[in-house]
């Protein structure tokens, strides 16, 4: 039986370097490139329509820039795991990208070989990044949203249990697994459950809920 291939989509305004990373992504069978986008614009419809398992989107782009796309995208209700793939190793491009619902940050500079590391790490629900932003990550995710007992009471006992799966990691298609429901039904789940907590990604759904259980160690 062979497994499913993970689906990844790219969004970069500079054709060379798609050309470049969807020749590296297919040195591996279990990675599929289903779309690419060479704008923000045209990326929100294509991620909508395609729901990508991930998405790899660049920063530094003409028009609609890489955090206005990740918003937009985010606020469609994409809850496709997306990394930020740029050459900014700037705090505040860092930040930012991360609050607003980024699940990773990687540097174009990165070696061939760790960034598809990182990449297939990324598919697996763990948060990627480059060991040159790890520090300014780590500082901000010392700051966790603050949310009520009322809001995570809001939340049905399926989205609490997909919830925990989150927070230790586990994938989309993992999280099925265990509870013996398809990828679709967790993704609708996980969309309503960020939305009830007013968070911006599994990233901060994971970070917010180890914090919430070691509250209450």
């Amino acid at each position: 039986m062979s497994e499913q291939k993970s689906s990844i989509m790219l969004v970069d305004d500079h054709p060379l370097l798609r050309k470049g990373l969807k020749q590296l992504l297919a040195l591996e069978d279990e990675l599929e490139v289903i779309a690419e986008a060479s704008s923000g614009m045209d990326a929100i419809p294509l991620a909508v329509e395609l729901d990508p398992d991930l998405i790899i989107l660049d920063l530094n782009m003409q028009g609609m820039d890489g955090i206005a796309t990740l918003k937009r995208l985010r606020d469609e209700g994409v809850t496709s795991r997306i990394v930020m793939l740029t050459v900014s190793d700037a705090d505040e491009d860092v930040v930012n990208a991360i609050s607003n619902g980024a699940d990773g940050y990687l540097l174009k500079d990165s070696d061939p070989e760790l960034l598809l590391e990182h990449i297939k790490r990324a598919l697996t629900g763990k948060m990627v990044l480059s060991e040159a932003v790890t520090q300014v990550l780590a500082t901000a995710l010392r700051r966790p949203a603050v949310k009520t007992p009322a809001e995570l009471n809001s939340l049905t006992n399926r989205e609490y249990e997909i919830l925990s799966f989150i927070a230790k990691g586990l994938s989309n298609k993992l999280i099925a697994r265990e509870l013996n429901i398809s990828d679709g039904t967790v993704k609708v789940h996980v969309k309503h459950l960020l939305k009830k907590l007013g968070l911006r990604s599994r990233v901060e759904a994971a970070v917010w809920m180890v914090n919430q259980q070691g509250n209450k160690v």
